[in-house]
């Protein structure tokens, strides 16, 4: 299905059904992701966790819309603030569970910063709170790399190239070097859930560190032999700890979609 957002349209899907009285989980993709690169990892999960999952794929990503590019060096918080509240709003989701990988990760933050009301809690896989050396350096070698997987993940996406481009030049420009929202953490007052690999490629703990500082009681799950997706590298260990923490969170209202 479409959800329109202004003149534009985003692939958005229940790929688990809403769940009365559980909350939803919204999960929000990394820097490459789309719905379809998620699998069959959001049915796991909302069995494991006995709530609805819903997704969508930003602009430029799976099959929404093209995005505008290059992006700009808040493009992030543009999601998350300009973007995110009317995807759920069209959804008829209120106050979900946000499930972020990478990239998805900072917008659950900075939504979860800006709208506290609207969040229940965060499941933060591999977030970005500001930019280190590590996830430059390998966001470079995926430039190089890029022709020997540009084939698998046109299998994901409208326009490959794009979806690419969109990602790694706006993390390679200069501009995005001092990209920060450590700022923003002090406001967030909801659950909060960080996982990371021990091998993570694109980050190191310094990030979930970072978090940690600034959102007292954070819960933190450092995943030995996992790289920078965890849902799949140690997906047994995701789904529990995820579900623990959907429980603990202890909420019980839920919404139906509104499509």
């Amino acid at each position: 299905m479409l959800v329109r957002i202004g003149d534009q349209n985003l692939e958005a899907a229940w790929l688990v059904d809403p769940v009365p009285g559980r909350p939803s989980i919204v999960l929000l993709h990394e820097g490459l992701g789309s719905i379809a690169m998620w699998r069959d990892f959001p049915v796991r999960l909302g069995a494991r966790a006995g709530c609805g999952v819903f997704a969508y794929s930003r602009l430029g990503h799976g099959r929404s819309d093209p995005a505008a590019l290059p992006r700009e060096p808040d493009y992030l918080e543009r999601e998350a603030t300009d973007v995110l509240p009317d995807v759920l709003s069209a959804a008829g989701i209120e106050r979900p569970i946000l499930f972020g990988h990478s990239d998805g990760g900072s917008i659950a933050l900075v939504f979860a910063a800006t709208f506290p009301e609207m969040t229940r809690g965060l499941i933060l896989e591999a977030p970005h709170v500001f930019v280190e050396d590590l996830s430059v350096a390998s966001i470079a070698a995926a430039r190089e790399t890029y022709p020997s997987f540009r084939d698998r993940l046109a299998r994901y996406h409208d326009d490959a190239d794009a979806t690419f481009r969109g990602w790694n030049d706006i993390w390679l420009d200069p501009r995005f070097r001092s990209w920060s929202i450590v700022d923003r953490l002090d406001r967030i007052s909801v659950p909060v859930l960080t996982i990371q690999g021990a091998d993570d490629e694109y980050g190191t703990l310094a990030q979930l560190d970072a978090i940690e500082a600034h959102v007292p009681g954070a819960q933190r799950l450092v995943i030995a032999g996992s790289g920078h997706s965890p849902h799949r590298d140690a997906e047994e260990s995701v789904l529990g700890a995820s579900a623990g923490f959907v429980a603990s969170t202890n909420h019980a209202d839920c919404d139906p979609p509104m499509f």
